[in-house]
């Protein structure tokens, strides 16, 4: 068996998310203590009681990343770890963290400059984000390429059959229009407050890179799979280059899934709330095992599986 974490980002929150580990487990309730005395939030009042704050871009990922983090510590407990890590957008960050390279305040406190800043520093307008499902990167392209109404591009690919588009709303819906008109199985509106993963986050990725400056990067531990290409982290990348690039660049997580593939991955762990990665996984590649922590039963459940696993 070798085992590869996946981890979410932004659009997978919801409310509530994680209480009942929070409630059953102290090393769990530990991991948001202390992410609150690094960041002076409540971060578990905020993901457990505040929807409309949640939501928000500069406490969504802080939210997330804690989430993340607080069940790792509970998989360290038993003895389960992974041969290789990677995230989607945020999710980066998570992996970063697991892999040694980067230190977990050091990461607590990048992730809540980089919400902040991908909400503050984000233009004017109103901005959304689409998926679009079952149109291929030339035809979804040259739709949004069509759209006069304002500015929109493809943004992640997700999967196979899977982009998500980001721009002005006006511009998304009219693109998520054409595109079911061109063919697409569905358009999805994502939990999303910005232009994410395009050149209109250019002012928040400066400002990123300015915080990147002073964070110390180490040596990995275990690989990560970066989404600016879909390719493997290596010891000589300059991290903080990529990391600054990051939110203005398309995620190239349709490469990364076939990278964790080629690397040997046979199961997959979704660490935090929803089950999208592993969905996209699915669809990838049926043969692999996948599996989603994100409360005390899923995370239960594939423990017993795992170490039932390992021992056959």
């Amino acid at each position: 068996m070798k085992i590869g974490f996946l981890f979410p980002g932004q659009g997978s929150q919801s409310v509530g998310m994680g209480k009942d580990l929070y409630e059953n487990f102290e090393e769990y309730r530990n991991i948001y203590e202390e992410v609150k005395k690094v960041t002076d939030i409540d971060v578990a009042k905020i993901t457990f009681e505040k929807e409309d704050v949640l939501n928000q871009t500069k406490y969504t990922q802080l939210c997330i990343l804690t989430m993340s983090m607080a069940i790792l510590k509970l998989l360290k407990k038993e003895n389960i770890n992974a041969a290789i890590s990677m995230g989607l957008s945020l999710g980066e960050y998570s992996a970063l963290i697991y892999s040694g390279c980067l230190n977990f305040e050091d990461g607590i406190k990048l992730v809540k400059k980089r919400g902040k800043y991908m909400q503050d520093l984000v233009p004017d307008g109103e901005w959304s984000m689409s998926a679009i499902i079952g149109l291929d990167e030339k035809t979804l392209r040259n739709i949004c390429n069509s759209i006069n109404s304002g500015f929109v591009t493809l943004a992640n690919f997700n999967c196979i059959g899977q982009i998500a588009i980001s721009g002005e709303k006006v511009a998304v819906e009219e693109a998520m229009i054409k595109a079911k008109e061109m063919g697409a199985k569905r358009a999805v509106p994502l939990k999303t407050s910005g232009p994410f993963h395009t050149k209109m986050l250019s002012q928040a990725s400066e400002k990123l890179k300015e915080e990147l400056e002073n964070v110390r990067f180490n040596n990995f531990e275990t690989p990560v799979i970066k989404n600016i290409d879909g390719q493997i982290y290596k010891n000589n990348d300059n991290i903080r280059d990529i990391l600054s690039k990051h939110i203005i660049s398309p995620v190239r997580f349709t490469e990364s899934i076939k990278t964790m593939l080629d690397y040997g991955v046979d199961t997959f762990i979704e660490i935090g709330p929803g089950r999208i990665l592993t969905s996209f996984v699915k669809k990838t590649d049926q043969n692999v095992k996948l599996y989603n922590i994100n409360d005390k039963k899923s995370f239960e459940e594939t423990v017993l599986e795992i170490k039932r696993q390992i021992k056959s």
